[in-house]
């Protein structure tokens, strides 16, 4: 396996103590949505501190957790004792994934793809080790729709969002970045959260797919 660890203690603190605040106010139901009807081997990206694992359906037999922040990574191994399905949560950057081509049914990437370095090499591996058929579920904040905020976005992700924001950078266009890296992409759902309008509210949920076919593993 090849690790890749990403510190970042305070983010990390910040981020797993908000996760139950948020997932109250209704990320909880979102991640249920994202994962429903799932089956075969899964590879999660980035995944935090572990809060979907609870929610992966028995059609699942198996996850691969993937997690660069030691903090994070230490908290989902906890949730994953207690997973309703077999989880294993490694070390690995989402632009090296720790797996052999075509070996997953489906891919999950939730609030990621705005934190890693490079989306069009993180998406790249994600086609690699999805079997042709594969779907990647993804759950990602993204551009705003109205230029006022989209210039908000720009100045923030050039300058103090992504380095006290763990890397995160509000504005990414992730469905066409899906497009570019080859996967079809269905026009994902929509929605605002939180409610008000900031430059983290607009997010979409939504299911790629590698084109072709191919057997299960």
């Amino acid at each position: 396996m090849t690790g890749g660890s990403v510190d970042h203690p305070l983010f990390a603190r910040l981020y797993a103590r908000a996760g139950p605040l948020v997932d109250r106010r209704g990320l909880a139901a979102r991640r249920a949505a994202l994962l429903a009807g799932l089956s075969g081997r899964v590879i999660e990206i980035g995944a935090g501190d572990g809060r979907n694992f609870a929610h992966y359906p028995a059609g699942v037999t198996g996850v691969l957790a993937i997690e660069p922040e030691p903090l994070l990574r230490r908290l989902a191994r906890l949730r994953a004792a207690t997973a309703p399905v077999p989880v294993e949560v490694v070390d690995g950057l989402a632009r090296r994934l720790p797996a052999g081509d075509a070996s997953f049914d489906a891919a999950v990437a939730c609030l990621v793809l705005c934190s890693v370095d490079d989306p069009g090499a993180a998406l790249g591996e994600a086609y690699r080790v999805l079997r042709p058929g594969g779907e990647l579920r993804y759950l990602e904040h993204v551009r705003a729709p109205s230029p006022g905020l989209r210039l908000v976005q720009r100045a923030l992700d050039a300058t103090v969002w992504p380095r006290l924001m763990g890397g995160c950078h509000t504005g990414r266009d992730t469905p066409a970045a899906l497009r570019r890296a080859g996967f079809a992409v269905p026009e994902p759902v929509r929605f605002r959260f939180p409610a008000l309008p900031t430059p983290v509210s607009f997010h979409v949920l939504g299911a790629a797919h590698r084109p072709g076919t191919g057997s299960r593993h």
